[in-house]
């Protein structure tokens, strides 16, 4: 296993997923016959869907719900959700220096693995279904060092691996929330990421 190892959250840090969101929340409401605030859930993507649920079903519904959403996603969310910019060029840098990329969600794994298909994004490693510091197991499991993302669970999750929390400001997560967190970085996007790892890795560099 090469020295670098570096993982990435993957809705709102790898790809928009707010699109296909907005789709699957509306057919979900439909079938439910639920009138959802679509847009204010979309603004506060990051949390687990059972939480963003939790507000407009009761408790009892809330699991059926979440399985439905999850079968509804394959039609709804995939091919409408496109990777953010530099995600591309910030996998291929962690590639240019000899290093594997693992990325770690709270995405339901099989639809996950759905956008890592279609938007073609070289991913080692997808570990899916995991949330806030519950992302470490993971993280330490493939002797990650960096883990980047855009919520402050996800920088929880880097803390508690013990490795560099690297933050996006393309969620919905502002600076000072992200660094009242812990996390060490904070880039406006990943296309700033290649300049930020070729430093990082050089000061490591005996």
């Amino acid at each position: 296993m090469p020295d670098l190892v570096v993982g990435f959250d993957l809705d709102l840090t790898l790809i928009d997923t707010a699109p296909g969101f907005r789709q699957v929340l509306r057919a979900l409401g439909d079938e439910l016959e639920v009138e959802f605030p679509v847009e204010e859930m979309t603004r506060r993507l990051g949390p687990p869907l059972d939480l963003l649920l939790a507000p407009y079903l009761a408790a009892d519904r809330i699991p059926a719900a979440g399985d439905r959403f999850r079968a509804l996603y394959p039609d709804h969310a995939i091919t409408t959700v496109p990777v953010l910019p530099g995600a591309h060029e910030a996998i291929a840098a962690v590639r240019r220096l000899g290093g594997r990329v693992v990325v770690v969600t709270g995405k339901f794994a099989a639809n996950a693995q759905l956008h890592i298909d279609h938007t073609g994004l070289d991913v080692d490693v997808l570990e899916g279904w995991v949330w806030g510091v519950g992302k470490a197991e993971a993280l330490r499991r493939e002797s990650a060092s960096v883990y980047v993302g855009d919520h402050v669970h996800d920088v929880e999750g880097a803390l508690a691996a013990g490795v560099t929390s690297v933050s996006v400001l393309t969620g919905g997560c502002t600076a000072d929330e992200l660094v009242a967190a812990g996390t060490h970085v904070v880039l406006e996007s990943l296309e700033d990421f290649p300049d930020w790892l070729s430093g990082y890795v050089s000061s490591r560099t005996p």
